[in-house]
């Protein structure tokens, strides 16, 4: 659909102004006179020319008998019968004769002559026939004028006034939490280019209230989450004191095992905060903010090893795979990057089960620095994949700390990988025998902004 400019729509209803009370005019013009010709002597129908004629030649012929009082009627009679009228002069421009003078209005025309006689001027005469009248094509003009404005003033109402109503009573409704408005087309460019702003702009809210929503029920959950998380070992770690300043540890390993209860929910503790405190500050930080070209095969070494207790705890085996030196650079923060995959591979260790194994691979793709890190314990459930980044989600019904950590590991790692520019994902290494794989890519030094 074509759109035209308000100054065009403008110009198209002024000239339509313009143009249609003279259409009316010149229509009824041609229907009263059945000419085109405006001019104001036009010359009369043969039926009213016949009556001229014939009052001339009564008038020239009685031309003796002006003054006598019975030619006089019979000129009367005459003239009363073709609805003319007439004067006469004698040579002396002394009134002779002249017929009603009510009859003689602006609407005749007049046909004068002077009635000479062997050379001497007898009179004058003027005879008055009735012209066509004005008022139909004046009424016609009036007429196609007020009909001009109807329709410039329907035509204003379609495509300028009702359109913006819309989108009035639409920001009304949006006000009110409303999003599902409807604006109507308009041929307009400048509300049609208003409307599609407009509804640009009401996405965009929707898209942020919606998100706004996401985040407040993330939001409730987290502090669900935490106050359960919190209260599980300050609960014991109460408890265990209380049973020591009571006296209920008497012997010296009921008393140790109580101290060792309290170390243990005091460092869980610790851990919890520690990890809210990092997610907190990265949730606030959008992009790095110390990057420096860094060897990601190095970092994946380093966290491999620091996890070396854990594993031998565990005997579980990890094999590393890794390209060779330069071919994993990345602009980033190392401790940022060392912390991610701190993170993954802790996760990778508390679900492998004892005498497991754990596969570690850096490799460069492309323009790209992948990290895959695969194990052999139960992998994801369906649901899980969904959730598996939700912060403190950890896919224990009963969230158990006995295999699950803080719930926020993975999804600081993710955080961390796009913070620099990259992805982790998490999938099944096997469809039918599970294991967990998490792979996350990051752009390589060459191909970072």
């Amino acid at each position: 659909m074509k759109k035209l400019r308000i100054r065009t729509f403008a110009l198209l209803c002024f000239c339509f102004i313009l143009l249609l009370p003279w259409l009316f005019y010149i229509a009824a013009h041609v229907l009263n006179h059945q000419s085109l010709r405006f001019s104001q002597d036009r010359p009369p129908d043969e039926k009213t020319q016949r009556q001229v004629d014939e009052t001339i030649r009564l008038i020239e012929s009685g031309a003796n008998q002006w003054a006598d009082a019975d030619w006089q009627a019979r000129l009367s009679q005459q003239l009363g019968e073709t609805e003319l009228a007439a004067d006469i002069r004698s040579a002396s421009d002394e009134i002779v004769y002249r017929s009603d003078p009510d009859t003689r209005t602006a609407s005749m025309a007049a046909e004068r002559f002077s009635v000479i006689e062997d050379g001497r001027l007898l009179g004058r005469v003027v005879v008055y026939r009735p012209q066509s009248p004005k008022l139909i094509p004046l009424t016609a003009l009036f007429a196609g004028l007020l009909l001009a404005f109807l329709i410039v003033a329907v035509a204003m109402r379609r495509f300028l006034l009702k359109p913006l109503e819309r989108l009035s009573a639409a920001s009304r409704q949006v006000a009110d939490g409303d999003w599902s408005i409807r604006l109507p087309a308009s041929r307009i460019a400048e509300i049609a280019d208003v409307r599609e702003s407009f509804e640009a702009m009401v996405s965009g809210l929707r898209h942020s209230f919606r998100q706004q929503r996401e985040s407040e029920e993330q939001r409730r959950f987290v502090m669900a989450a935490l106050a359960h998380d919190l209260r599980t070992p300050l609960f014991a770690l109460r408890g265990y004191l209380d049973g020591l300043e009571t006296g209920i540890a008497r012997s010296p390993d009921k008393m140790a095992h109580y101290v060792a209860v309290c170390k243990a929910s005091s460092a869980q503790l610790d851990r919890l905060v520690e990890e809210l405190f990092a997610y907190a500050k990265l949730e606030y930080q959008e992009t790095v903010r110390s990057a420096e070209t860094v060897d990601l095969a190095g970092i994946v070494r380093k966290s491999v090893e620091s996890l070396s207790p854990a594993v031998k705890q565990k005997r579980i085996a990890i094999v590393v795979r890794v390209a060779g030196a330069g071919d994993c650079t990345v602009n980033g923060d190392p401790l940022l990057l060392e912390r991610a995959l701190n993170n993954i591979l802790d996760n990778a260790v508390r679900h492998t089960p004892d005498g497991g194994e754990i596969t570690v691979i850096c490799e460069r793709e492309g323009d790209q620095a992948h990290v895959r890190v695969s194990d052999t314990g139960p992998g994801f459930q369906a649901e899980e994949l969904e959730r598996v980044f939700e912060p403190l989600y950890r896919g224990e019904a009963s969230r158990n700390r006995s295999t699950g950590g803080s719930g926020l590991g993975l999804t600081i790692a993710r955080t961390i990988f796009r913070q620099h520019g990259g992805e982790l994902a998490a999938s099944n290494r096997n469809r039918e025998a599970g294991g967990a794989l998490l792979e996350g890519r990051i752009p390589a030094a060459s191909a970072a902004v």
